[in-house]
Parts: C-alpha cells; sequence; structure tokens
C-alpha cells in the first residue's frame, strides 16, 4: 500500500488555492455518481472537501472510484480548481472549491457500519458507546470534543498568566470519608489493604498551601462511586484551584475573571465582570433549588398569610404540623424550619394556550417526584370577567381574599397559580421548584443553550442534621472555614453555623463549589468532633493532614469548576456524555470493552483477594 501523506487537510483550502496540487487524507463522508462523473466528500476532523472524477479519468481510477464505500479511509491527490459560480455551496467553508482527482489510494476499507455517520448520530446510547470510535468521527462530537480541548487550554492559559502552578496530585491515595464510595484498589504488596482513588484533590491541595505553594491548580481526574446521571460519571475531571492568604472574595473574582477569559477565548462571548449573588437561604426560597436557573424569573412566593386565613384544610394541616415538629426539634436543640405554602404564579403571557386540567395534573406528577403531596392550583379570572377574581382548582377556599391574592403576588388576568404545601419547608420549596424547572423547559423560558447566566450561591449551612442517626454531620465537607461569628456557638448551636462556602451555578447546573478551608488545627479537631469523629478517630483519618496544620499553615481556600460539566453547557448539551471521548453509560459500564469486567484467578490470588456470593 503506497501511503500518500497529506499535504492540506479536508478544511483549508479556498479559492485561492486554485491551481495547486494537493494531496488530501481522509474519509469517505459520501460518493455520488452523476452521468459518468463521480463526487466524493472526503472528510477529515478540520472539514470536508468535495473530489471529482471526471468522465475522462484513467479506467483503473474509476474503478477504484466505484469500490468506494462511505468511511473507506483513503488518499487522493489531484488538481484545487474553482467550482462554477451555480455550484458554490456557501454552507462549506470549502464550497467554492473542488480537487480533480489524479491518482486515489484505498488506505483501509470498512464493513457494513452499526449506524450512518453525519452531523449527529440518531442510534441509541448503547449502541454510541460500543462503537464510540465511530461516533466520535460524526461532526457533532468532533466538534464538542475540539472544545473541550480549547477550553482546557483557555484554562491552563489565563491560570498560569495569573501565577498559578500546575501540580499534579496522586492517583493512589488513602481512603478518607467524602461524602460518597471510594474506588478501591487492593495492594499486592501489602495484603489487606488498599488504596483509593481520589474523589478529589482536597487534601493534597490543603498540604500544597502548607508548603508553601500559594497559586495551585490542576485539572484534575477524579472518581466516586455513585449512580450515574447526565451530568455525573463514575471518573471526572475537575479544574482544581487553591490559594493562599485569600478570602471569599479573592477566590470569586479570580474564578470570574477566569470564567470570562474562558469563555471570550472558545465562545467570543462577553460575560459580566461580577457574577450576581443569592445566599442558600434566598436560593431556596425564592427557586426551590441551591442551582436555580436564572435564565428566567418565576420566583416562589410566600402563601402562609392566605393559607391561615382561608379554608383549606390540607394547608393549614402543613403549616401547623411544621410548627408542631418545629417545637419539638427546638426541645432537642435542633433548629428546624417549620411548614410552609408556596405559590408560583405562570403568567398567562408565557403559556401558549391556558393550561389544561391534565397539563396541570402532569405537573402535579412531577412535584410528587419531590415528595410533595400534591400541587394545588386556581386561575385569575379573564379581564371584565363578572365572575369572581379567582377559579378553578381550590380558588372556592380563598374567595374573600382574590383580590389581596392577585395584589400580593403580582398576578394578572389568565395567570396560573401553582400552590404547594408540606410541613416540611424545604418540601414545599423543593417541590415547586422543580415545577418551576419543568415549566422552564416546557414553556422555552430559558432563552436556548447559547444564553448563559452565572450565580454565586454563598452562605451555605455548616452541618445539616441526620435524623436517623441522631447527629450533626457536615453539609458539605469537614475541611470548611465556619464564618468567624458563629467559632463561639459551634457547639452549642451547629444548626445555625453558615460556612464560608460558595458555589458557582450556570443555568442550572451547579458548575462549581469551594469554600475557605480550616488552617488551625484545633478549630478542625472541633469540627471534626461536632460531626462525629473523636480524636483518634479523626488522627486515624485525617492525621497527616492535621498534623501539617501544626507547622505554620497558611489562610487558604478554593474552588473546583466541573471541567465536564463546564463544556458540556457551553456546547448546549444536557448530558457530559456528550463531552467525554470515552464516557461510561448509565449504568457505569463501557459497552465497548465491556469494563467492568472479570479477572484471571491467578490476579485475584497475587492480590491476596476472593470473590464470594
Amino acid at each position: 500500500m503506497e501511503l500518500m501523506k497529506r499535504t492540506a487537510t479536508c478544511g483549508a483550502l479556498r479559492s485561492g488555492d486554485s491551481g495547486r496540487t494537493v494531496i488530501l487524507n481522509g474519509w469517505v463522508h459520501r460518493r455520488r455518481d452523476h452521468g459518468g462523473i463521480s463526487f466524493i466528500n472526503l472528510r477529515d476532523r478540520y472539514g470536508i472537501t468535495q473530489a471529482v472524477v471526471g468522465q475522462d479519468a484513467p479506467a483503473e481510477l474509476k474503478a477504484l472510484v466505484a469500490d468506494l464505500r462511505n468511511e473507506y479511509c483513503v488518499a487522493l491527490e489531484g488538481l484545487v480548481r474553482r467550482r462554477p459560480d451555480d455550484m458554490v455551496n456557501p454552507a462549506m467553508p470549502t464550497g467554492e472549491i473542488e480537487v480533480l482527482v489524479t491518482r486515489l489510494v484505498i488506505l483501509n476499507r470498512c464493513d457494513v457500519l452499526p449506524f450512518q455517520i453525519g452531523d449527529e448520530s440518531s442510534a441509541g446510547e448503547d449502541l454510541r458507546l460500543k462503537y464510540r470510535y465511530l461516533d466520535l468521527r460524526s461532526a457533532g462530537m468532533q466538534n464538542r470534543i475540539r472544545l473541550r480541548a480549547e477550553v482546557s487550554f483557555a484554562v491552563r492559559e489565563w491560570m498560569t498568566a495569573q501565577g498559578f502552578y500546575e501540580i499534579e496530585t496522586p492517583t493512589f491515595i488513602k481512603s478518607t470519608p467524602e461524602g460518597a464510595r471510594d474506588y478501591l484498589v487492593p495492594s499486592r504488596l501489602y495484603p489487606g489493604k488498599f488504596y483509593a482513588l481520589p474523589q478529589s484533590p482536597q487534601l493534597y491541595k490543603q498540604l500544597l498551601m502548607a508548603a508553601g505553594f500559594d497559586k495551585y491548580f490542576q485539572i484534575a481526574r477524579c472518581y466516586r462511586d455513585e449512580d450515574a446521571r447526565g451530568d455525573r460519571q463514575p471518573e471526572f475531571t475537575q479544574i482544581d484551584i487553591e490559594m493562599s492568604f485569600v478570602d471569599r472574595e479573592d477566590v470569586l473574582a479570580m474564578t470570574e475573571g477566569l470564567m470570562a477569559h474562558v469563555f471570550k477565548k472558545t465562545l467570543g462571548v462577553e460575560l459580566p465582570a461580577k457574577f450576581r449573588r443569592l445566599t442558600w437561604e434566598e436560593a431556596q426560597e425564592r427557586y426551590g433549588s441551591d442551582k436555580p436557573d436564572l435564565r428566567f424569573d418565576l420566583p416562589l412566593q410566600d402563601f402562609g398569610p392566605f393559607a391561615e386565613a382561608g379554608g383549606f384544610q390540607a394547608f393549614k394541616d402543613a403549616l401547623s404540623q411544621g410548627e408542631a415538629a418545629r417545637q419539638a426539634a427546638a426541645q432537642r436543640g435542633v433548629k428546624a424550619a417549620g411548614g410552609a405554602v408556596k405559590a408560583l404564579v405562570v403568567p398567562a403571557a408565557l403559556m401558549p394556550a391556558p393550561y389544561s386540567r391534565k397539563q396541570i395534573e402532569e405537573l402535579e406528577a412531577h412535584a410528587k417526584i419531590y415528595r410533595a403531596k400534591g400541587l394545588a392550583w386556581m386561575k385569575v379570572a379573564p379581564a371584565g370577567s363578572p365572575g369572581p377574581v379567582l377559579e378553578g382548582g381550590v380558588s372556592k377556599f380563598f374567595a374573600d381574599q382574590g383580590a389581596a391574592i392577585v395584589s400580593a403576588l403580582g398576578a394578572a388576568p389568565g395567570d396560573l397559580i401553582l400552590l404547594a404545601a408540606d410541613s416540611r419547608r424545604g418540601v414545599a420549596n423543593t417541590a415547586l421548584g422543580a415545577v418551576r424547572s419543568k415549566l422552564g423547559r416546557d414553556l422555552n423560558l430559558s432563552g436556548g443553550p447559547s444564553r448563559f447566566e452565572f450565580v454565586w450561591i454563598v452562605d451555605f449551612p455548616m452541618f445539616e442534621f441526620n435524623e436517623e442517626e441522631n447527629r450533626w454531620e457536615a453539609a458539605h465537607h469537614m475541611f470548611t472555614w465556619p464564618q468567624e461569628k458563629y467559632h463561639a456557638s459551634l457547639e452549642s448551636d451547629p444548626g445555625s453555623v453558615k460556612g464560608d462556602l460558595y458555589d458557582l451555578v450556570l443555568n442550572g447546573f451547579e458548575l462549581a463549589s469551594g469554600s475557605i478551608r480550616i488552617h488551625d488545627p484545633e478549630l478542625q479537631k472541633r469540627i471534626f468532633n461536632i460531626a462525629g469523629f473523636d480524636n483518634a478517630e479523626a488522627e486515624r483519618r485525617f492525621g497527616f493532614l492535621t498534623e501539617a496544620f501544626k507547622y505554620g499553615a497558611p489562610p487558604h481556600g478554593g474552588i473546583a469548576p466541573g471541567l465536564d460539566r463546564l463544556v458540556m453547557i457551553m456546547a448546549g448539551e444536557t448530558s457530559i456524555k456528550e463531552v467525554i471521548a470515552f464516557p461510561k453509560n448509565s449504568f457505569a459500564v463501557s459497552p465497548m470493552d465491556d469494563s467492568p469486567g472479570t479477572v484471571d484467578a491467578r490476579q485475584l490470588n497475587d492480590l491476596h483477594l476472593a470473590i464470594t456470593d
């Protein structure tokens, strides 16, 4: 086989190259025959070029062309010429030219394809992942992997310019509790002992701060043994960042600068210099989520005062039961939020037609996924209607408050009012927040995937109470600095403590999470104790970190944007599988290489392991 090395790519040639003899390498994207003339669309990752084999071509060349099928890998040589004016294809970057073929070599043939390769594959997920190397040839996957490479380069470019060192941390580490199950690696040399794959480089980047590297970053591989979903995989990549001698404002400003550079460099999109901020409580109360999509508003509003004065008993019960639970928790020294009735106004102007009973039932079914007992509703009567201000649903229980409700909620004629109640305030907020998100999708309120709305969520609770185990535990992780004003009341009132935590949310996805870290070993011990780790257990699990804090560790903090999620959102996708070259499926399996797989008995014996039913 003759290897003809390319002198140009399939996306490079323009009208100025007319008269030039070139060699192209690539895959046959399409072949068409018209009256003795053959057209070959040749594709590589740079683009597509049309090649032509004319009527007067040698018989041997015509025979080779007749043998071509889609995805044959070929090399061809020919003369670049301008297309006739009526044959120019403005949709192709190379659409002004074609290559008149004088020589063709088939480098490799292609069997019958499991699916056709085009801009996007229409095959099912498992088929796409089984033949991922073919799926990756599609224009969509090629563009998304290119975008990922460009984003990674832009991150390194900006971070390096800001004085950060890129430092690698270990892949084999000690197993430490970080919220998810570890992937464990058995040690052959030390029977019964295991390494763990890192869920994040958290402890090591803190140690790097103790070591004096005040600006660290790493595009780090992380591993968590948890159920996969659209924006999560068993193995994923994050942009890991840590800084010394900083406070929250420094970390947030640095991250805003990084995002501005990445979006400008890769998409040409200008971001605001400062991102919007919401406290965790504001986000929960207003949007029912700590990762709200702010491309549309539709806020949740408090309906409690109207529920107490109205006649709908289910609402009254939710509030009274919530108050009883709040008082019972207070007697145990635990703060609880009590019950709530929340309202969501859907403006008539956003709905193509008034919502039917069936559509409202679909929203109710969605709310129940999030533990709501139901979803009540009523509508604002059309303007000039002679009847009550409110109609349908539960409106009869609030007939005497109609005008006040409409005024307080800012509703207008024809608007739909959705109501969720629960004795647990968080359930009411979360369920109605989920309905809000569904409405955003159903009514196309987001303005499309090319619109980007960032928001910082700050002032998270430091601890949450585990009812099953009757103990406090860290809401995020145990290395977060509690805000100064809570230091005196850490042990006496853990439920009120706010951590110096911050999340960056983009278009309804948690894009990054970070915090100012604890650098004081005594404060770290207090946090361990509140979270149920006594001194001996804390020493066993984290002794190497707390030992480092004894030797002049500086104040430090950091953040870790998810690279997969970032590229996914930038590409307008909803699954990180679309921006990872070789992802796992929804069951954490790779259909392509059939992993995870079995290993032979000898390997197990070497590792001192046995498989049991």
